[in-house]
């Protein structure tokens, strides 16, 4: 077991049982999928399908423009589908949080089963989707716009701090739902609010002045700004944004990691 107290103790911690976690996750996926006929092809048709839904509603019923240099048709689907991508991966992986334990309750009477792992299982598994929407979206772009600026490569950069944000609270969630199993639900009206009060579905500029400093306190937003920055704007990152967005981040993975070894203790007390 890492020291809970290092600092790096959840990159530490993903780096040592790398194979297992990869393991893991694929078994997550195979299982997902398992029975249908078309079999992890659904990873890819699912998205696919998203995408026609939000062109055909957004660009040809609500005719809905984002004021940006793309106006093309299409533009604001992609857009739309590139913030809906960075909140997937969030959202699946913390309203899924609180039960983490629950759904592994043999882990959890193993002593030797690195039990602080599970986060990380999860977020693979949500990368693994995340990979495969944002390859379609690539290839929409490339097909509607052309070749996307070389800045979109600045992408894994962008989303590092928030990968590290969102491990953090499935540690915390997952170690505060074995003992309060009210917290499921709660999480996920949280990130539903989250969404709406975020700039998924409208630029930031859009938002009155008196309430744009509430949207940016929301953990989404400079990771969707940047994302959008570096997709389709073909801008860097604000790198001081970026800079002060890892700190915090990186505080939370750190404490949630330091919380979860922290309680682990007390999980086979009430399961």
């Amino acid at each position: 077991m890492n020291n809970a107290y290092n600092p790096f103790a959840p990159l530490i911690c993903a780096w040592e049982h790398r194979t297992l976690i990869a393991r893991l996750a694929k078994r997550e996926i195979d299982a997902r999928y398992r029975g249908s006929m078309l079999g992890v092809i659904w990873a890819f048709v699912v998205p696919i399908l998203m995408l026609g839904v939000y062109t055909f509603v957004f660009s040809v019923v609500f005719r809905i423009r984002w004021e940006v240099p793309m106006e093309e048709n299409g533009a604001f689907a992609l857009l739309l589908f590139s913030g809906l991508i960075i909140f997937n991966l969030f959202s699946e992986c913390v309203t899924r949080a609180p039960g983490l334990m629950l759904e592994n309750v043999s882990y959890i009477k193993k002593v030797v089963f690195p039990l602080e792992i599970m986060p990380w299982v999860s977020m693979q598994v949500a990368l693994f989707n995340a990979a495969v929407s944002l390859l379609i979206l690539l290839v929409f772009y490339l097909v509607v716009h052309g070749l996307p600026p070389v800045t979109v490569l600045l992408l894994p950069v962008v989303l590092f701090p928030f990968v590290l944000l969102i491990v953090g609270l499935g540690w915390f969630l997952a170690s505060v739902g074995v003992f309060l199993r009210d917290v499921q639900p709660l999480v996920g009206v949280m990130v539903t609010m989250m969404m709406f009060l975020s700039p998924i579905f409208y630029p930031l500029s859009a938002i009155p002045e008196a309430y744009r400093g509430l949207i940016q306190l929301n953990p989404l937003t400079p990771v969707l700004n940047a994302s959008k920055s570096v997709i389709f704007w073909g801008q860097m990152p604000e790198w001081l944004d970026w800079f002060l967005y890892m700190v915090v981040f990186w505080m939370v993975g750190w404490l949630g990691y330091a919380w979860f070894q922290k309680t682990r203790k007390g999980f086979a007390d009430v399961v």
